[in-house]
């Protein structure tokens, strides 16, 4: 399937809000993503070579500059262009970007990110004007000079116009979240942060603004904060290890799973439906990351990277010199704090010992947090009773998720066990991005908070919503119903 990004057209059923800023963001994810290593590659040069470095080394810290300004960028530029136009767009959305580049002075990662998919689209349009008018014969030429004509003017107008435009609105950002640092209110992200996470949309704060202006800050003073601001697991790992305590027997079992995948795995989302179940609990977290950020600027701290996955691992693996204590406590804390507050909200709130069956009435409340998305979760819940009645053929199920490498890698690779010791054969399971997913498949599984997101482009497709990874109810019922078939 091809990895064009397609925004949904008006005739999308009842689409949220919600779900097209998560598109928006699954698409940022998706440009910064296959290029992580790349940022990890500069993070190292930059720990180890700068004059503040591991082992300054002039010589060698000549290449932090050029691979910042103009490598990254580039990559992403490139990314975003064949997301959208294909090799032909890639091209194009390279060729724009090294017009900002040149005539900026900072590193142009949001330009980047706007003028790849730009440039995409731009030659994406452009072969469907020219589709089936071409003259035999004349296809390589017309091909080779449309790219160069149209990739001559938006040069230009990259160099001229929207370069300036971008870096104008980079430094109102840069300077705003500046004097939020300057007067210590830097904690109070947090209330954004923590929030965004849960409802899946902490894709477009870490890779609209957090990581460009981290590697800012980072080409400048060798670290920034700005990296750990969103993806510190300690309020994760707090949270877990108060369900894991003093939660109900259900989540008493599943949190310790979810603690490992979570910290040293560094997928997030397994957090977020326990937040979900209980939506006070979004306290603890808050609380858990405004202090972890107090801490991370109390010592001064910060990384050379984004780590992703938010790992502990990744963590330490990009804490430049000087700031391992800060790091290491700022994670702690975090954690700390989650767990206390968590902790006080889980007893506060707990009437009696809850079965399966209250935690699964304690999960639908949580639903109103996102009353858009609710038709379209009981319309899908409806499908797939539906499909249940009646026997069919199944090959084909797609796990789906915002990136396509974390959460929906583990639910399948859980998936596909369970029917191998079922012995249930025959039947594909894949994980995907969601934009991904391929047509031909008979289920596609996703959290409850991406429904709206799947419904999108996949609305005549059996989906079926779940809320946790590990031992979800609707997965043992979908193990149910294939082995009667």
């Amino acid at each position: 399937m091809s990895n064009e990004f397609t925004m949904p057209d008006s005739s999308a059923p009842k689409s949220s809000v919600r779900a097209k800023i998560q598109a928006m963001g699954g698409f940022l994810t998706n440009m910064v993503l296959p290029n992580i290593g790349a940022f990890i590659a500069w993070g190292i040069l930059t720990a180890l070579f700068i004059p503040t470095g591991w082992m300054p080394n002039e010589y060698l810290a000549k290449l932090v500059g050029p691979t910042i300004n103009f490598l990254l960028p580039l990559l992403l530029a490139y990314t975003g262009g064949r997301m959208v136009g294909g090799q032909r767009g890639a091209v194009m959305g390279s060729i724009g970007a090294i017009g900002m580049i040149i005539g900026a002075d900072i590193p142009m990662f949001l330009g980047a990110m706007i003028i790849g998919p730009l440039g995409g689209w731009i030659i994406k349009h452009f072969d469907k004007l020219l589709e089936n008018r071409i003259r035999a014969g004349f296809e390589m030429i017309v091909n080779n000079f449309s790219i160069g004509i149209l990739g001559f003017f938006l040069l230009l107008l990259s160099y001229t116009v929207i370069g300036p435009i971008i870096e104008a609105a980079n430094e109102g950002v840069t300077i705003a979240i500046e004097a939020l640092v300057a007067t210590g209110f830097l904690p109070l992200l947090s209330l954004i942060n923590e929030p965004a996470k849960v409802l899946f949309l902490n894709n477009v704060i870490d890779q609209g603004i957090y990581y460009p202006l981290g590697l800012q800050q980072t080409a400048e003073v060798g670290k920034s904060i700005y990296f750990t601001v969103a993806s510190n697991p300690g309020p994760g790992l707090g949270l877990l290890l108060a369900y894991t305590f003093f939660g109900n027997t259900v989540s008493r079992r599943t949190a310790p799973g979810a603690i490992i995948i979570h910290f040293f795995g560094g997928i997030h989302e397994l957090y977020f439906p326990y937040v979900l179940m209980k939506p006070l609990t979004i306290l603890g977290v808050i609380a858990g990351g405004a202090s972890g950020i107090a801490t991370f600027q109390l010592f001064d701290a910060g990384l050379v990277a984004g780590p992703s996955p938010g790992s502990i691992f990744a963590y330490l693996a990009l804490t430049p010199k000087g700031s391992f204590v800060g790091i290491i406590l700022g994670v702690l804390v975090a954690t700390v704090v989650s767990f206390l507050v968590t902790s006080l909200i889980l007893k506060l709130t707990k009437t009696k010992e809850e079965d399966g069956e209250a935690l699964n009435e304690s999960i639908e409340k949580s639903k109103n947090m996102k009353s858009e998305g609710k038709q379209v979760l009981n319309a899908s819940n409806g499908a797939a009773s539906d499909e249940a009645d009646a026997k069919e053929d199944i090959d084909k199920i797609s796990f789906a998720c915002d990136a396509g490498a974390g959460s929906s890698a583990m639910g399948a690779t859980t998936f596909r066990k369970k029917l191998q010791k079922a012995g249930i054969e025959g039947i594909e399971v894949k994980h995907y991005r969601i934009e991904d997913v391929p047509q031909d498949s008979d289920i596609i599984v996703v959290h409850k908070n991406l429904v709206d997101r799947a419904k999108m482009s996949y609305d005549n497709h059996e989906i079926i919503a779940i809320e946790n990874y590990i031992g979800d109810p609707k997965l043992d019922e979908l193990l149910e119903r294939l082995k009667t078939e």
